[in-house]
């Protein structure tokens, strides 16, 4: 027995604890019936204890008739049934007789006890059959009376005979009848016992009947012993049909061994690999990395396929066994397959074989180049998805990937899941190889036409065109001019004259806009539109109606703290300071919304959108104006002048000296108008 078992078994002894304490129970149960057995046979005794003494009786006559014969018929008195004159006593009986000396008596004393044989209870004893019927069999042993054996104890009552020497187990010598007990049944168990006994000691090969099979196993019949047979001995490979061995009659060997609870353990795994140990042997003496064996897959799991090479298993890791993605052993081998493999490692010291299939047949990147050139067009199936894309399987070892930016020329996929699912075959356009890398760049929207090739013919800058508002957020909104093509109005460009604080203001989700081209960047592919731009810009009106020294009526529309808020004619919003107001003391009080004021316009700022009046400031803006006026008139002349002819010094200094005065009347008025 080797190692292996032995440590198989003990392993294994946990796990059929409980098959042995129910081998025990069926123990128990034969004891029983051969206990129930037994008690039939003393009754049976008991019945024929009339006949059995009926024949020792018998027996005994015909000796004491051989022995009165050499005697004179004559000298022997009758009895007649009268009783005689003289009455023996019991001691005179036990006195020793005047007829024999001793040495006679003690010579027929060892004449009759040299009939006699010398038996020990509880052993196998060979006795002779002197009759038999359908219940009992009489048989003979040498003691001086027989023994009485079920017929239901012997294999094959039919083949009995009568003076056929049989073994019996001498169970009493004198039971409370005094009968001798013995047991055909229990000499058969015995001797079964001895031998499987010699057996495990010898290590000799028994054979049995596989009865059944429980849990962990089968249970094996060797001449009437249930033994137990674990399910990893029956087979050096994994059995997967235990019901296929029931009733098969195999060779064993006896691995374990306990008289005391009847327990037998056997294993027929023990002798097929005692067998393959030499071809074990000749196999590991000439393996060599490069080598190719055929071997049978004897077990298939998560991370690989054990191979059996003829005694030997090596390991076929999962990487190994195509070029492409393997998700499971499965997928590539099946049970019991007979396949070429090649050794790709081999530990001498572990006893470790690694094995390769993949290796035998040709690395499908080799000629990559001339399967695969850019731009063909291909079909592939999806394999994995990541958010980054798609990793398409062109054929077993060679996948690319899609990236998620090369899904779609408009969409904006935010997961390839979007557009591709795992096991779909999908078309696509081969963009790049790296060979050295390994790895394909493939495209889905190459196989459409680019439609940004011919955006600025359907779209010109400067043109007008209707879209739907498909997203707002604080800075702007996307307004999609036609599937996949958007543009962004930003919220600066959404109105000339109200301060837009939010897009939801003016648009909601859904609505139609009309915008205007306003640029358009190939490179990072976007569009600037804009909604205000539909109309003309009201501020170039508004400098003219509403400049500075102008003046003009308003109603109120608002009131703060800080001033009051005047709606001009225009329609623009106009901001009069508490500074500038009549009654900047008490605002609240003093303007209520919607009244009408005559207000003056004392700043203009058309970059920032912004007007300043004043009612303070009402008929006295006119001179600043008139100044103003006359200044730039001047500056006018002079560039004129300038432009004519170059200025003498003298001509520069004159005007110079006119600039500072009419400054400095315009301070001196501004400081009256103050006070």
């Amino acid at each position: 027995m080797t190692d292996e078992v032995k440590k198989e078994l003990e392993n294994e002894e946990k796990a059929n604890s409980q098959t042995e304490a129910n081998q025990s129970d069926e123990s128990a149960d034969q004891k029983t019936e051969a206990q129930d057995q037994e008690n039939t046979s003393e009754e049976a005794a008991g019945m024929n204890s009339q006949s059995a003494g009926s024949q020792e009786a018998a027996g005994q006559d015909a000796a004491a008739e051989q022995a009165v014969a050499e005697v004179d018929e004559s000298s022997i008195p009758a009895f007649k049934g009268e009783v005689g004159d003289k009455v023996y006593k019991l001691e005179e009986l036990e006195e020793a007789s005047e007829e024999y000396d001793d040495d006679q008596y003690n010579q027929m004393v060892s004449m009759y006890e040299g009939t006699l044989t010398a038996f020990t209870e509880k052993e196998i004893v060979t006795g002779r059959i002197l009759t038999f019927d359908d219940k009992y069999v009489i048989v003979d042993i040498g003691f001086k009376s027989e023994g009485i054996v079920p017929v239901n104890e012997f294999k094959n009552p039919e083949e009995l005979k009568v003076g056929d020497e049989v073994e019996v187990f001498l169970d009493k010598v004198e039971d409370r009848d005094g009968q001798l007990v013995l047991s055909r049944r229990k000499a058969d168990s015995l001797r079964v016992w001895q031998d499987i006994e010699e057996a495990h000691n010898s290590e000799k090969i028994i054979e049995g009947y596989i009865k059944r099979r429980i849990k962990g196993g089968m249970v094996v019949d060797i001449h009437g012993i249930d033994a137990f047979l674990p399910g990893s001995q029956i087979d050096v490979r994994p059995v997967r049909d235990f019901d296929a061995y029931v009733g098969k009659t195999m060779e064993f060997m006896v691995v374990k061994l306990n008289m005391s609870s009847e327990n037998v353990v056997v294993s027929h795994r023990a002798l097929v690999e005692s067998d393959l140990e030499e071809q074990r042997e000749q196999i590991l003496a000439s393996m060599e990395p490069g080598q190719i064996l055929e071997g049978v897959v004897k077990n298939i799991t998560d991370f690989g396929v054990f191979i059996d090479l003829g005694g030997v298993d090596g390991l076929l890791h999962i990487t190994d066994l195509s070029w492409g993605r393997v998700e499971h052993p499965s997928e590539i081998v099946r049970l019991d397959q007979r396949l070429n493999v090649v050794v790709l490692e081999f530990d001498e010291e572990r006893k470790r074989i690694s094995l390769g299939l993949k290796q035998l047949q040709p690395h499908p990147w080799d000629e990559i180049d001339d399967k695969y050139p850019e731009k063909i067009h291909v079909q592939g199936k999806v394999v994995s998805i990541a958010d980054y894309g798609a990793f398409i399987e062109l054929e077993k070892g060679v996948e690319g990937l899609v990236h998620i930016s090369e899904m779609s020329w408009t969409q904006h996929i935010k997961h390839p899941s979007q557009l591709v699912e795992k096991n779909q075959v999908i078309e696509c356009v081969v963009l790049n190889i790296n060979k050295d890398e390994r790895k394909v760049s493939l495209g889905v929207k190459q196989l459409q036409s680019d439609p940004w090739e011919d955006l600025l013919e359907r779209y010109p800058v400067g043109s007008k065109h209707k879209g739907v508002v498909r997203n707002l957020t604080n800075f702007g909104v996307f307004v999609e001019l036609e599937p996949g093509i958007d543009g962004l109005v930003h919220i600066s460009d959404m109105s000339w004259t109200g301060k837009v604080n939010h897009p939801s203001e003016i648009v909601n989700k859904g609505d139609e806009l009309e915008v205007v081209i306003l640029s358009v960047d190939f490179d990072n592919r976007r569009i600037s539109l804009g909604h205000k731009q539909i109309e003309d810009n009201p501020w170039e009106k508004y400098a003219v109606e509403y400049a500075v020294g102008n003046e003009t009526e308003g109603k109120v529309s608002k009131i703060t703290d800080r001033g009051v808020f005047v709606t001009l004619p225009l329609g623009v919003d106009a901001f009069m300071p508490a500074r500038e107001a009549e009654h900047g003391d008490n605002l609240s009080e003093s303007y209520k919304e919607d009244d009408e004021i005559k207000v003056v316009v004392i700043e203009f700022d058309e970059n920032n959108k912004s007007i300043v009046v004043s009612q303070n400031k009402i008929g006295k803006m006119d001179k600043k104006k008139e100044t103003a006026a006359k200044t730039k008139q001047k500056e006018q002349e002079a560039a004129a002048g300038s432009a004519s002819g170059a200025l003498t010094l003298g001509e520069m200094s004159g005007l110079q000296d006119l600039k500072e005065k009419l400054q400095k009347k315009e301070d001196d008025n501004d400081k009256k108008d103050g006070k």
